[in-house]
This record gives structure tokens, C-alpha cells and sequence, in this order.
């Protein structure tokens, strides 16, 4: 297990990907969750991926609350279709209505950010992923160039 001390992420540990430390405040929770950064233990980080951490960090304000609104969104699609899986009783609780994106608070948790490898075309791309209540194998945002480009299963970002 390799560490190093990387000027822009700080701490990191090489333990088949890098991971180090954010703080993250989302949906009403102020935590630090594990930032994984995608690389190589004898490989520098690519420009790309330093500027898509740089560029999110100066506009975190912008950009979660984007990515609360599509979550939001995201789970007024999937609501009733959950709920009609789950039958009257348990609804309520796993997959109950809402009306405010201040609401999903209860329901998602921030676990994690991801910057995803540079596929050397260009774009900045990073990821958040949440457990859910709804949703065993829990939710990720993809952005690319500060920009929500999806949300969906985890797997988008990771």
C-alpha cells in the first residue's frame, strides 16, 4: 500500500485506486466521504482529472445543487414505480412521496466522489454516489465539464 501527499487531493492511499478525503455537504448532510481517484500506483494523475477536481471544488455551490435537483427529479420518475413494487406498508418508508429536494435528505446519503479516468478526449469527468433507501445498489451523478450529465445506479461512476 503506497501513500503520498498530493498537492491538490492531500492524503492518499494507493490500494488498487487512490483514495483520500472529501468534506461534502449535500441533501442537508455535512460529512467527509472517501475520494477515489482512478489511476495507476506508478502513474501521475492525468491534467484532466486534476482540473475536473479543481473545477468542482470552486464551484461546489453550483453544482450540488444541481445535482440535488436531479436527484430530485431522478426520484419523482422513479417513485411510483418503486412504490407499486413494494406494495402499501412499506412505501411509506423506503419510497415515500416528496415534494422538496430538502426531503430526499432522509432518503439519500452521500458515500463517496469519484474522478473517473481520462479518456484523453478532453472531458472532465467526476461522479457522486449516495446509498438510498430505494435502491439496494444506491445511486450515482455523473458530471462532465461541470455539468450533471446523468443520474442513475452507481455504476455510472464508478
Amino acid at each position: 500500500m503506497k501513500k503520498i501527499n498530493h498537492k491538490l487531493f492531500g492524503e492518499l492511499i494507493y490500494d488498487g485506486y487512490w483514495t483520500g478525503k472529501q468534506k461534502i455537504a449535500i441533501l442537508g448532510h455535512d460529512k467527509i466521504v472517501p475520494l477515489t481517484i482512478d489511476g495507476e500506483e506508478h502513474d501521475v494523475f492525468s491534467a484532466i482529472q486534476e482540473e475536473a477536481y479543481s473545477k468542482f471544488i470552486a464551484d461546489t455551490n453550483r453544482l450540488i445543487q444541481e445535482a440535488e435537483q436531479a436527484i430530485f427529479e431522478y426520484y419523482q420518475e422513479e417513485c411510483l414505480e418503486y412504490r407499486a413494487m413494494l406494495g402499501d406498508e412499506s412505501a411509506d418508508e423506503i419510497v415515500p412521496i416528496i415534494t422538496t429536494t430538502q426531503q430526499l435528505g432522509k432518503l439519500v446519503d452521500p458515500i463517496g466522489l469519484t474522478i473517473l479516468p481520462d479518456f484523453e478526449d478532453g472531458v472532465r469527468r467526476l461522479g457522486l454516489i449516495f446509498n438510498c433507501t430505494w435502491e439496494e445498489d444506491g445511486i450515482g451523478v455523473r458530471f462532465e465539464n461541470e455539468e450533471v450529465i446523468e443520474v442513475g445506479y452507481q455504476d455510472i461512476v464508478i
